[in-house]
């Protein structure tokens, strides 16, 4: 950059070209998202990501007119900065694996409600500089482009890549994809509106599609080098002589946004209930100066909102507000281990030892920690393993011998003991990561019994189809129990609840094994789900009759 070899001077033209890598990231997260899932996470959307924006753009609006600046002024630049970067976010969203995790479900909404005020914020631009004419117009336009958007997208892109695929032409397909996420996103620019949430918009119309995971394939390599691109542009930007005129104030105001950007995020996490650790790794992930601040200033600029040194001077806390993010990540990381070892004398890295178990227990939450107590009850020596450093530290405390470490791992299945031990029981959180252990298992420890969590009947019928017969539905038999506890308080004889609660037991599961070469298609699943209610309904039917003559006996 200008910066440093000199080889690129025109570093915004690199920045626009490579903003398609945000684009694209947009697009891929829309995919994940369908409508549904969409209205589920409206609360969260709406409430920590509304208030986010709000409460930080008054306050860093408050303090920029405190120090003199005009009001109209001091909201664009808290309005700028109080959005974050999608793309670091998101990307370390992505490499830590928080994509289902409160942290990233969190992040997640803030990070969207924040692509949507973008539009709002552009908007009001010309109304702050005294510019009203023609605005409602552009306004109008902007809401005929995303209605467009969406019936069109609704009615057009699936047609487009079903004639795609009939073509038979592979390269045709990473074509018409990359086709379609630039021209919305160029659609999108043309009409005032943000790039990344026209391709987003894009993505949820195509989220249920049979064509998301090919879409996903074509689109992923192009994501990843203009992500890559977006970072380098986003350094060469950074003014290292306006770094080196004004050191101090620029490196108080980068701390100074951080600081106040995290602690905004803490508390409104901590408000809408967060766990502590979710809400600690959420405020740092989000704590920095977003890449839509460079779109938001430089249009102020150009209405003439903020001088050109006053521009340069934001967008040089903007950038360096972005390396604070992994240097933060690192040193949050490192307080956490640390704060761990305060509880054991062994490096969290070497701490799994062959103790020659009978039973390793993956995942010691609340699940996991039943089936533990179980066996130390009947004394069957144990081995327990658990990734997450605070869940250790608690269990430690209460006399628990817990040993840190990835279960993922085949190297720490092995220290453990896996390949003489009896019997492995899968206890975590994640589906993937059971499935994950679940083949090393197989392919690793063949003489291992294997048995595991299954949060649903979707993880039921994966452990089924890897040949684990042995799986525990971790709401199915406290479900089972209470229906059983209403059937007697609605009158029935407790024996004849009991005989109930088998029969159900019994066809649920026989429906599960049935369907498994299937591989739970919704359309067999749909039926044979009637069949099977229907099937149990001629059973109770049988029950209640032999019930009532029973009575009628001894009546």
């Amino acid at each position: 950059g200008p910066w440093g070899l000199g080889l690129i001077s025109d570093v915004d033209a690199i920045l626009h070209f490579a903003e398609f890598g945000v684009v694209l990231l947009l697009f891929l997260i829309g995919l994940e998202l369908n409508p549904k899932k969409l209205m589920k996470m409206r609360g969260p959307i709406l409430g920590m990501g509304g208030a986010q924006v709000i409460v930080t753009t008054a306050i860093l609006a408050s303090i920029a007119n405190l120090a003199g600046i005009l009001w109209q002024t001091s909201l664009v630049i808290g309005m700028g900065l109080a959005l974050s970067s999608t793309a670091i976010a998101l990307k370390v969203i992505e490499e830590q694996g928080l994509a289902r995790s409160e942290t990233g479900q969190s992040s997640f909404a803030v990070l969207l409600f924040q692509d949507i005020a973008v539009i709002p914020m552009l908007a009001i631009l010309p109304v702050l500089a005294g510019n009203t004419a023609g605005n409602w117009l552009d306004a109008l336009w902007m809401l005929l482009g995303v209605i467009g958007l969406l019936v069109g997208g609704h009615f057009l892109l699936r047609p487009l890549f079903r004639y795609v695929v009939m073509s038979g032409v592979r390269e045709l397909f990473t074509v018409a994809a990359l086709l379609l996420v630039i021209g919305i996103a160029l659609l999108m620019q043309k009409l005032g509106l943000s790039m990344a949430l026209g391709t987003f918009l894009a993505g949820v119309l195509l989220a249920e599609s049979e064509y998301r995971h090919e879409l996903e394939i074509a689109i992923e390599p192009f994501k990843g080098l203009l992500l890559g691109l977006f970072f380098i542009a986003v350094g060469m930007a950074v003014n290292l002589g306006l770094l080196a005129l004004h050191p101090w104030s620029i490196i108080t105001a980068v701390i100074g946004l951080v600081l106040l950007k995290a602690a905004i995020l803490y508390v409104l996490a901590r408000f809408s209930g967060t766990r502590d650790k979710a809400r600690s790794k959420m405020s740092v992930i989000l704590s920095q100066g977003g890449e839509f601040a460079f779109v938001i200033f430089t249009a102020a600029s150009s209405e003439g909102l903020l001088s050109r040194e006053e521009t340069a001077f934001l967008l040089v806390i903007v950038s360096l507000s972005m390396v604070t993010t992994p240097l933060l990540l690192m040193a949050q990381k490192k307080w956490y281990a640390r704060k761990l070892n305060t509880e054991s004398d062994s490096p969290l890295s070497s701490d799994v030892i062959n103790r020659k178990p009978r039973v390793i227990i993956a995942g010691f939450g609340r699940f996991g920690q039943i089936v533990g107590r179980l066996m130390y009850a009947n004394k069957i020596k144990l081995t327990i393993l658990e990734s997450d450093a605070s869940q250790i530290k608690l269990l430690r405390k209460y006399g628990y011998k817990v040993f840190y470490g990835d279960a993922t791992q085949l190297d720490l299945l092995r220290a453990a003991g896996a390949d003489q031990a009896e019997a492995i029981v899968v206890c975590t959180d994640s589906p993937d990561e059971i499935m994950k252990i679940v083949d090393l298992c197989k392919n690793h420890f063949p003489n291992l019994k294997i048995l595991a969590r299954a949060r649903s009947r979707v993880e039921a019928y994966q452990l089924l189809s890897h040949g684990v017969e042995s799986y525990s539905r971790e709401t199915f038999l406290g479900a089972l129990d209470l229906g059983r506890q209403t059937l007697i308080e609605l009158g029935m004889h407790p024996y004849q609840a009991k005989r109930a609660e088998a029969h159900f037991c019994k066809l649920d599961n026989d429906m599960l094994e049935e369907l498994l070469p299937e591989h739970a298609e919704d359309k067999q699943l749909a039926l044979r789900a009637k069949e099977a209610r229907k099937e149990l309904e001629e059973i109770f039917g049988r029950e209640m009759e032999n019930e009532q003559h029973s009575k009628n006996f001894w009546d």
